[in-house]
């Protein structure tokens, strides 16, 4: 046999040449298509990359609600949602048709009741912006409509069947204002603007806490749809505190009805009634007329809607007659019985001054001044306060400040006024005879209210204050603070005050008659003073008012009543708001329960014999 044969291995080189060839060919195809992605196709990535994003969605704080002093609801919140999209995704490309932007506006326009060129053009006025929002404020069942429609397109899609044009279309959950009453209260409460803040009265006021803190909500997207596994990071929101006011929705309704009706019936420009609880200085009512309805102010005057009643500032005419008086009888220079020559005319610096009627010199005793509402009784009586005209106005107006004259109410109210009140050497020739009697000085409705609730609360006078308190997220009450109390007069002098007011109501000479109170004692006062045109600024018109409180022997509400520019009938207070303040009066009085009178009025004398 012969020799064994003897393998031999090839050469290793060939093979790891072809092994390196291999692997740089796969090396070479990755560089390729990095440099692919990275440079060459890099936009269309990016915007394939778009479609798959993180958006980010506010979550709206739900606003706080504001109720009366009896939890009634005076404004509270609805689910509500602004409906958005994103116009990037209706783009030629993205969406795979045309004309994206036209379907989905024809398709969402019969829903959400808007115009469907409108629509259009918020869809493609930035085609590459990825929000837009198509409606705000809108219900529930607008939006299960939309997504009711979303679905139908995309199983069209998932067919073979067209494109979901409504891929991109999404809602945001806001809180939509509502007001149950309507126009009840509204130039107190104020309303919500487009934007969801407060835009006047307590909803501007309070915005911040009723509003609360909004939270954020971020989850991964894809194709206008959110991905069910992909991350979600959410801060929730921070619902805003509840309010409850003073105010009590049923004489509220009962202020409101019976000064709507006579603004209307007198032809005025507007007027206003303030209803005060005499013991604590808790508004009761603040009612304006005209008046808006906060659930649609498109139509309504850009006049009615501030808050007139702490707006307006206004001369106030015999009203302000009590501060005169109280500043005479606490001083000490006159009583209740002091008797008061009235001459027809009375010369004073450039003028004679006369009353409402011309009238014989009257023989009055001081309470008969005021039951008459006597221009000139005031002047004479006013100026015994001093031997000097600088002291005797000087004590003047430092009552009149303390009755809370020219100075805010401290209720904080947008537009709210101070009123006028010059200091005392500033007080002209004729302002020295006319601010005793209510002209050449101006205050605001809640103002006038609150001399009368301070004579009726024994002369100390009370903040006026609308919140009860406040209730947090966890639902814990929180009282308002103490409101501040100023001592005005003595309880004497408000009680001699109170005892002459009921002479002006059930005297048979004296002017507010229209007030009484069948079973309870009213103390009330009269008013009627030139107005100041606001346009003009000289005088043109009358305001009519009455203020006063009941029962008269145990003091439990005020009532206040202003009409401006009255052009038919009588512009004379006791006239025009002796009614009002009747029907408001014997309203809340039934409401609260307050029993009736158990004494007899005092009758005190309202003139006297000069010959005896």
């Amino acid at each position: 046999p012969g020799a064994p044969q003897q393998l031999r291995l090839g050469s290793p080189r060939p093979r790891l040449r072809l092994i390196s060839l291999g692997l740089t060919l796969v090396m070479l195809v990755f560089v390729v298509r990095l440099l692919q992605v990275q440079a060459v196709d890099a936009s269309a990535y990016a915007a394939k990359a778009n479609l798959n994003r993180y958006i980010p969605v506010k979550l709206s704080a739900e606003r706080g609600s504001i109720t009366d002093r009896n939890g009634v609801d005076l404004a509270t919140t609805v689910d509500a949602y602004d409906i958005t999209a994103a116009p990037d995704l209706l783009t030629p490309k993205t969406a795979k048709t045309h004309d994206a932007p036209r379907q989905a506006a024809a398709l969402l326009a019969p829903i959400l009741g808007k115009d469907q060129a409108d629509l259009e053009q918020k869809l493609t006025d930035n085609p590459r912006s990825q929000y837009v929002v198509l409606a705000r404020q809108q219900s529930p069942q607008v939006w299960n409509q939309i997504k009711d429609l979303k679905s139908a397109l995309d199983d069209a899609a998932a067919k073979g069947k067209g494109t979901n044009v409504l891929a991109g279309v999404n809602r945001e959950a806001h809180s939509k204002r509502v007001y149950p009453n309507g126009d009840l209260a509204a130039g107190l409460l104020g309303f919500v603007g487009a934007d969801g803040r407060g835009s006047a009265g307590l909803e501007q006021q309070l915005n911040k806490k009723l509003a609360g803190k909004d939270g954020k909500r971020v989850y991964a997207q894809s194709g206008g749809h959110q991905v069910p596994t992909g991350d979600v990071r959410e801060q929730p929101a921070v619902p805003g505190s509840d309010y409850e006011l003073t105010i009590d929705r049923d004489i509220q309704w009962a202020a409101q009805s019976a000064i709507a009706d006579q603004v209307r019936k007198s032809g005025a420009d507007r007027g206003y009634v303030i209803v005060q609880d005499t013991r604590t200085g808790q508004l009761l009512a603040m009612a304006n007329a005209p008046g808006f309805d906060p659930n649609d102010i498109t139509t309504t005057d850009a006049d009615a809607l501030g808050n007139a009643a702490v707006s307006d500032a206004y001369e106030p005419g015999s009203v302000s007659k009590l501060m005169s008086m109280a500043a005479v009888l606490q001083e000490g220079v006159a009583r209740w019985d002091t008797h008061v020559v009235v001459p027809n005319r009375l010369p004073r610096a450039d003028r004679a001054f006369a009353d409402d009627i011309d009238h014989p010199t009257w023989y009055l005793t001081l309470n008969g001044v005021l039951a008459k509402s006597s221009n000139i009784g005031t002047i004479l009586a006013t100026e015994q306060l001093a031997k000097t005209k600088r002291q005797k106005n000087q004590i003047l107006y430092s009552y009149l400040r303390k009755f809370g004259i020219g100075q805010p109410t401290g209720l904080g109210l947008p537009g709210e006024t101070p009123g006028i009140l010059a200091k005392p050497q500033d007080w002209s020739a004729s302002q020295q005879y006319t601010i005793p009697f209510g002209q050449g000085l101006s205050l605001n409705a809640v103002q006038a209210a609150s001399v009368y609730s301070t004579i009726a609360n024994g002369g100390e006078r009370i903040a006026p204050t609308l919140v009860r308190g406040t209730r947090g997220p966890g639902g814990d009450f929180t009282a308002a603070p103490a409101p501040k109390k100023t001592r005005v007069v003595s309880k004497e002098t408000a009680k001699t005050l109170a005892e002459m007011l009921e002479s002006v109501v059930d005297d048979q000479e004296g002017t507010g008659a229209k007030a009484k109170i069948p079973g309870y004692l009213v103390a009330g006062k009269t008013g009627t003073s030139n107005r100041v045109d606001p346009k003009t600024g000289r005088y043109r018109g009358y305001t009519a008012s009455f203020a006063g409180f009941a029962p008269a022997d145990k003091p439990r509400l005020t009532v206040y009543c202003a009409v401006q520019n009255p052009t038919k009938g009588s512009y004379f207070g006791g006239q025009v708001c002796g009614p009002v303040y009747k029907k408001v009066m014997e309203f809340g009085l039934k409401a609260l329960q307050v029993p009736p009178s158990g004494k007899q009025p005092k009758r005190l004398p309202v003139s006297y014999n000069p010959g005896q």
